[in-house]
């Protein structure tokens, strides 16, 4: 399985559609990090790109976000990516703490953008 962080400096950005990168992080069976790989951010709106197909084809299952609109979720979950947003801190210590069964979504949609990405 591949769980996948919009980072920023190697820590989780706030803003999922306005990243410096995903770090994707492949997990074995074990719950135990295997590999780290970065993929760039698309220049504009995250749920208006194509980057919830191209980290589906990669096989990403999971978002750990910090802020992140409804309509992001919506597009990451119509691409078979579930979203678990409230996420803060460096990427690989935010990974290990979804493994290990310590974080939970805040149910917190970030609605005070000005493009409109949480009304798709």
């Amino acid at each position: 399985m591949k769980i996948a962080l919009p980072s920023r400096q190697n820590r989780v950005d706030e803003h999922f559609g306005h990243c410096e990168y995903f770090t994707v992080f492949t997990v074995n069976e074990n719950n135990e990090i295997l590999s780290e790989e970065t993929v760039s951010s698309p220049a504009n709106c995250g749920c208006k790109s194509n980057i919830a197909q191209t980290l589906a084809q990669m096989g990403v299952r999971m978002m750990l976000a910090g802020n992140m609109g409804q309509g992001a979720v919506n597009v990451l979950n119509g691409c078979g990516i579930d979203v678990l947003r409230g996420c803060s801190g460096d990427v690989k210590r935010v990974a290990e703490g979804w493994l290990a069964g310590n974080l939970k979504d805040s149910g917190i949609a970030c609605d005070l953008h000005e493009h409109g990405c949480h009304e798709a």
